[in-house]
């Protein structure tokens, strides 16, 4: 008796490159609709939109990885985060400005430890600024910054950490109540283009802890409180510079974005990232506008501060 022996069995091929696929897939998912990702628990939503341009480093490892594999479904999937990436922030990277402009305003998180409040002013002041915010002044740095200003601006007002500095006059001006401490302000700037409402601030910071997510609270708080007093007085035409410690793109201040728009995104070129001033990862400096618009945004080179300045030129 003759046994026929049993065909070998044939190796099924798994499909490649399933993990690359699927990580491209969760990426665009982000990208597409970022607000999907929840609030709680830690403000994840809000670091996740605060580090959404950086996905694109994740980019070119997908590639390379589908490449690796030599897979074209991944390849495929690849281009999915990618075309939504540009859809996102492509215009970002565009050059925004427009020549013109009424006035030029500057902000400034000056460091409380900056050694040199004299060098810092004569960087800020290469800008031409004829109303400047300056955040985070010490009462031991504050004096020094008056002096050295005082031949520029006839008119400033400080009250705790911030101040306002202005060639125009300036009126009602008043600390916000924000926090149990002075952090932030209001004035009218008389210019010859009508009155000019003038918010400073500089809101409570924020920091990413392994056992409580990003720490926003203070600052949401802050900025709840700041939100209030702008929307009472509503003010036809109006600024707001200064830190705010999170991104125009945050959904934390949407209360503010959602009535102000950001003279970066309007008018800028680039991101314009802020912090830290030596490789700087986020924009959290902000310059505001309402009422106004802004014709050009740019970042002014670094002081002995951790921030770079913000800069912006602004028509009526």
């Amino acid at each position: 008796m003759t046994t026929t022996p049993a065909p070998a069995a044939v190796p099924v091929e798994r499909p490649r490159g399933i993990l690359t696929t699927t990580c491209a897939v969760l990426l665009a998912a982000v990208l597409a609709r970022p607000g999907w990702i929840p609030t709680a628990p830690g403000h994840l939503g809000s670091l996740t939109d605060t580090m959404l341009p950086w996905t694109a480093l994740a980019l070119p490892a997908l590639f390379a990885a589908a490449l690796l594999r030599r897979s074209r479904t991944a390849l495929a999937a690849a281009v999915l985060p990618l075309a939504l990436w540009l859809t996102a922030f492509g215009g970002t990277l565009t050059d925004k400005s427009a020549p013109g402009g009424d006035l030029t305003v500057v902000s400034h998180n000056v460091n409380q430890d900056n050694p040199d409040p004299q060098d810092t002013v004569r960087r800020l002041l290469a800008a031409h600024p004829d109303i400047l915010a300056l955040e985070e002044l010490s009462p031991e740095t504050a004096p020094a910054y008056e002096r050295a200003l005082a031949p520029v601006y006839r008119h400033h007002f400080r009250q705790g950490t911030v101040g306002v500095w202005s060639v125009y006059p300036l009126s009602d001006a008043t600390s916000l109540p924000i926090m149990p401490w002075s952090r932030a302000l209001r004035a009218t700037a008389g210019t010859p283009h009508g009155p000019l409402t003038v918010y400073v601030a500089h809101l409570p910071s924020v920091r990413v802890r392994p056992t409580a997510g990003f720490t926003t609270a203070a600052r949401d708080e802050a900025l709840r409180r700041l939100t209030t007093r702008i929307r009472a007085e509503n003010a036809p035409r109006s600024l707001l510079l200064g830190d705010l410690n999170g991104s125009a793109d945050d959904r934390a201040l949407r209360p503010l974005t959602s009535r102000f728009a950001s003279a970066q995104t309007t008018a800028g070129a680039g991101f314009g990232f802020t912090w830290p001033s030596g490789f700087p990862v986020v924009r959290i400096d902000q310059i505001l506008v309402d009422g106004v618009r802004a014709t050009s945004a740019w970042t002014l080179p670094a002081t002995r501060s951790d921030h770079l300045p913000v800069a912006a030129t602004i028509a009526f």
